[in-house]
């Protein structure tokens, strides 16, 4: 990667960056030919079956999010194939800003969260992304130990007897969540932070709003517990979103979207721990994504 700094920089220091899940993250510190310095990011894969085709996806979400409204990182170079670097590996720029995972100020993040998701679906998603594809089905479902046997069961079989909803096609982020959302104290604003990025665009896609809002839901139930997850969608609709029309087809998104997170808890989790949120152990994550399910086979949010 060296090959795509301007003539006279070199690297200078590197810092491991915590958070991700599939891959390797590292701020490079770069000095420049004025004696300045300035940060790069690298992403790496190591050991990921799909990395090739995710680097090349992500690669072409920022390609296409330059000049926009969404605060996303510029793309400086990729190497999918490892032809340059020892792993697959894309090289973008440094966004300032970090995320906040703790319930304080919270009230005030939600608002900025919906508002940015409305922004991301109001952009125009060309016909060359690929088309949103449902990972999780009936028998990838795992049950948390202690969790109401009918309850899940119940939830399964919407999953395995209820076609897909019909939707149009937005551009989707797919993994909209607080940790791939960096805000910075902001005095002056409203709510007395704002957003400094969106990052993680591997998974980006033509797909549901319902989706992206879904997964942005369980994950505030899992890291605030379960009416946070269910309110973030009435947010997502003040800000101007537009949601599926029947109750049940929203119900559909969320109870898929929730069960899909049963599959690895504990992954999913590993990056809220590293960030300090330590509390959150494999036992408490799946006692909250009990409690976000039944509200939502009972009808609530």
């Amino acid at each position: 990667m060296s090959a795509r700094l301007a003539p006279g920089e070199r690297v200078t220091g590197a810092e491991t960056l915590h958070g991700g899940i599939t891959a390797d993250m590292r701020k490079l510190t770069i000095r420049t030919r004025d004696g300045g310095t300035r940060a790069l990011v690298l992403r790496s894969y190591v050991g990921v079956p799909d990395a090739e085709e995710s680097l090349a996806r992500m690669a072409d979400a920022l390609t296409r999010l330059a000049g926009t409204a969404v605060p996303a990182p510029g793309l400086v170079a990729a190497d999918p194939k490892a032809a340059h670097c020892a792993y697959p590996s894309l090289l973008m720029t440094h966004l300032p800003g970090r995320t906040f995972l703790t319930d304080e100020g919270l009230p005030a993040r939600v608002p900025l969260l919906a508002r940015q998701l409305v922004a991301i679906h109001a952009l125009r998603p060309d016909r060359r992304l690929s088309e949103y594809v449902a990972y999780t089905t009936p028998d990838t479902v795992v049950t948390p130990r202690d969790a109401d046997p009918a309850v899940w069961g119940a939830a399964v079989d919407l999953l395995r007897r209820t076609p897909e909803p019909p939707y149009e096609g937005r551009f989707m982020h797919r993994d909209f969540h607080p940790g791939n959302v960096l805000f910075e104290e902001a005095p002056a604003a409203p709510e007395g932070v704002r957003i400094t990025g969106v990052v993680d665009w591997a998974q980006c896609c033509r797909g549901p709003a319902d989706r992206d809002v879904a997964h942005c839901s369980t994950n505030l139930a899992l890291l605030h517990g379960r009416d946070w997850g269910l309110r973030f969608a009435e947010a997502y609709e003040a800000a101007g979103g537009v949601l599926a029309a029947t109750a049940s087809e929203r119900r559909y998104w969320r109870v898929r979207d929730a069960l899909s997170f049963s599959e690895d808890l504990s992954e999913a989790a590993r990056p809220w721990r590293e960030a300090g949120r330590t509390e959150l152990t494999t036992r408490a994550v799946e006692d909250r994504l009990n409690a976000y399910l039944t509200a939502l086979m009972d009808g609530e949010g």
